[in-house]
């Protein structure tokens, strides 16, 4: 279904239904699809997407085998920043072949769709995401007879430093501008602005999780009213 753009000024945070249980091999910009036209929702110009990355994981393959947490750390890691000993073992804080600094190069356990097995992410998640939006857009394109411009945000969840709790940032992104540059700008009171760079995919992330959940299997939620922030194409 195609919708119509959201009032000005309003933003919407949506989650997407009838996204079942991802397994290797399946087409994920085709269930994303047919999820997004048979929702309530549906899709409309402008919108974001965002892609909670473990069923790309999932979509692709990316797991390693067994129960050895800590070799398979290390094998995803490129350099390790800091390390804390902790009841179950050493944590660390890694860079990751992706190049994302964050607790155990993002290898996950949980919610995996099998046991004894660990989920990895993608090496290139900035590809990653491009591909799958653009095997979504072809998708779309296929059904409705038109492109529609899209983003996608591709997420994660990890912790901050000096901040208690996890949030859910970008690990990757296509079609959507991730920055808002206010450098060279005034503020309300008139002085310059020379540092001041709004993490925006980093937001639209955080924001979608409030609806995604981690134990809802929801993992695609839809921000709509942001339209500006989404490139041309899609691309």
């Amino acid at each position: 279904m195609i919708t119509a753009p959201p009032s000005p000024g309003e933003v919407r945070i949506i989650p997407v239904p009838g996204i079942g249980e991802i397994r290797s091999g399946d087409d994920l910009a085709e269930v994303i699809g047919v999820a997004l036209l048979a929702g309530e929702a549906g899709v409309c110009e402008g919108d974001i997407l965002c892609v909670t990355s473990k069923i790309l994981s999932k979509a692709h393959g990316l797991r390693a085998a067994g129960t050895d947490r800590r070799a398979v750390v290390a094998d995803q890691s490129v350099r390790v920043i800091a390390e804390r000993s902790t009841r179950t073992g050493p944590t660390r804080i890694v860079e990751g072949r992706h190049g994302v600094v964050m607790a155990a190069a993002g290898v996950d356990s949980s919610n995996t769709g099998a046991h004894e097995a660990m989920l990895l992410l993608p090496d290139d998640p900035d590809r990653a995401a491009a591909d799958l939006l653009r095997d979504l857009t072809a998708y779309l394109r296929s059904r409705v007879g038109r492109t529609i411009d899209i983003g996608l945000v591709l997420t994660d969840t990890a912790g901050r430093p000096w901040r208690s709790g996890q949030i859910d940032f970008a690990l990757g992104a296509a079609g959507v501008h991730v920055l808002h540059d206010y450098r060279g700008g005034v503020d309300a009171d008139g002085r310059p602005l020379e540092v001041t760079v709004i993490a925006v995919a980093d937001e639209l992330a955080a924001a979608a999780d409030l609806v995604k959940g981690k134990v809802s299997r929801r993992p695609v939620a839809i921000i709509r009213g942001l339209a500006h922030l989404v490139a041309p194409s899609g691309l």
